[in-house]
Order: C-alpha cells, then sequence, then structure tokens
C-alpha cells in the first residue's frame, strides 16, 4: 500500500493505492468510499481484494484529509469533485466503485457531473430522503434526533439516530410521538462529553440525505449503475431508501449479505459478513 496527498486549494486530500498502477490485470481500479467514513472502514474489503488494485481516501474533513476552505459542513456535490481529482490523478481510465451510505451519495453527484469517471457503481444504501413518500416525517424525525444531540449529547443522539433507522416502514405520527429512547437501552454513553461536531448527528451532513438525485442523468450515464441493500435492512430506512431509488433508476435493489455495514470487520464494533459481500460484490463487478 502507498500513502498519497493531493494538494488542492481548499484540502489536502489522503488517498491510498493497494497495488499496481497500471493494474497488472488490465482491470479498472475499484475504488472504495463512504460518507461519514474514512479509509479504515474499508480496510477487511482491501484485504480480500488483494488481486485487484484498490484505492481507498478519507474525505475532506475526515481522517487525515485536512480542510483548509474553514468549511464544515459535508456537502456530496462538493466530495464529488474531489474524487474526480482523486480520479483524475490516478490516470487509469474509469474507475470501478464501492460507494456506501453517504459516499453513496457522492458517487451519484460524481456520475451526475462526471459520467466517464466510474465504469461500474455499486452505491450500497444511499440515504437519500427524496425518493421516499414519507420524506417530510423522515426529516422530522432527523431534525428529533439532531435536537437530542444539541441539546443531551452524542450517547442521545446516537439514540435517537439509532431508533430512527432501525424503524421498519414509513415514519409515522406513531414513530414521532414516542418519548426520546434512553441511551443507556442502546448500550450508548449517557454523560456528555460536551462535542457538538459529530458530521453523523449534527447538521453539518444533512446536505446528504437531502441530497436529491438527477435521475434523467444517472440513466444517462455511460456508468453502470447497480444500487445494492442489505438482506437485514430492507424494511429499515436506508433499506427503503435504496429500493425507492432503484425503482427510479428502472431497475431492482441488489440484496447484498447483512446490513448496513456488511462490508466491514468486527474492528468497529459493528460487524458484517466481510466474505459474503465479498463474494457478492466480485459477482456484481464481473457481470457485463
Amino acid at each position: 500500500m502507498t500513502q498519497h496527498t493531493l494538494e488542492l486549494p481548499e484540502v489536502d486530500l489522503v488517498y491510498d493505492v493497494h497495488g499496481p498502477l497500471p493494474t497488472a490485470d488490465g482491470r479498472p481500479p475499484l475504488m472504495m468510499i463512504g460518507q461519514p467514513m474514512d479509509a479504515s472502514g474499508f480496510q477487511a474489503q482491501v484485504a480480500l481484494f488483494a488481486d485487484r488494485t484498490v484505492v481507498t481516501y478519507d474525505p475532506r474533513g475526515l481522517g487525515r484529509s485536512i480542510r483548509k476552505d474553514g468549511g464544515v459542513t459535508n456537502d456530496p456535490e462538493v466530495q464529488a469533485e474531489d474524487v474526480h481529482a482523486i480520479i483524475e490523478t490516478l490516470g487509469a481510465g474509469p474507475v470501478d466503485m464501492l460507494a456506501s451510505s453517504g459516499g453513496a451519495v457522492t458517487a451519484l453527484a460524481l456520475v451526475t457531473a462526471h459520467p466517464h469517471d466510474v465504469a461500474t457503481l455499486v452505491a450500497h444504501e444511499p440515504p437519500i430522503d427524496s425518493v421516499l413518500p414519507d420524506a417530510e416525517a423522515v426529516h422530522r424525525a432527523r431534525i428529533a434526533y439532531t435536537q437530542a444531540y444539541q441539546d443531551r449529547g452524542w450517547g442521545a443522539g446516537m439514540a435517537a439516530f439509532v431508533a430512527m433507522t432501525s424503524w421498519e416502514g414509513e415514519v409515522t405520527d406513531e414513530f414521532l410521538a414516542q418519548p426520546a429512547p434512553d441511551p443507556a437501552a442502546f448500550g450508548m454513553p449517557t454523560e456528555d462529553d460536551g462535542r457538538r461536531d459529530d458530521p453523523l448527528l449534527s447538521e453539518l451532513s444533512w446536505a446528504v440525505p437531502l441530497y436529491e438525485p438527477d435521475l434523467e442523468a444517472l440513466t444517462a450515464a455511460p456508468t453502470r449503475i447497480v444500487v445494492a441493500v442489505g438482506e437485514e435492512s430492507l424494511k429499515g430506512y436506508t433499506g427503503r431508501t435504496s429500493i425507492a431509488l432503484a425503482e427510479k433508476l428502472g431497475q431492482q435493489a441488489t440484496v447484498f449479505p447483512s446490513h448496513h455495514g456488511g462490508f466491514m470487520g468486527g474492528e468497529f464494533g459493528y460487524a458484517g459478513q466481510p466474505e459474503a459481500f465479498a463474494a457478492k460484490l466480485r459477482e456484481v463487478l464481473d457481470r457485463t
């Protein structure tokens, strides 16, 4: 693995290249991106794709990528330009891409702006409100967990976030009327550490779920887009967004093993099924 820094006016982007460039087998590099997650989240998958050149990176303001623009918000279209800059720097033509969660939203913005950057995109559980019939209620739930975070800290915010994302089916008045969940019931800390800069729980990343995909541009792009959903996520928030987005793109969501973090090992306490996930990813990437 080699670590690189791409110095741009607004950010120093750090990315890792695992394997040779040009690639040894002539296949495109396989880029893996997430949000709000840095390159470390893909370490289990990188190890399982030792036969391919894999590229990972830290999004601006996360991990090793230091912002110089004074900004604090996370915007998919801005991050798409960062990913585009890395792909241009690689100089290896269009990449294959596994993009998960907010990274999948970034990837959709990338394909919209730069349709020749990506050969095959596996967009794994993109959280996009606008494709849902209950988008307004979902946003009310988002306001609630953000307020819980602002009022009582990380544990309270994360408990409310988990309650919202694990709710099965449309967000209803019944759900919105529930009392705020007890962090201890979710194994979350009850004390407040005083910080309010978590990219998942604050308003800093609202631009991700509020992103509105350009369905016409995505359909017209030469990129083969595969919307993926975890088999354990089907009825939850990101499962519903994946299924709805796939339908709007004229396809059925492709079911992958495990859950929202199904590609990860146990290093972050949210173990998926990385071997089974990698096998499915290979199957999807190898389709012509």
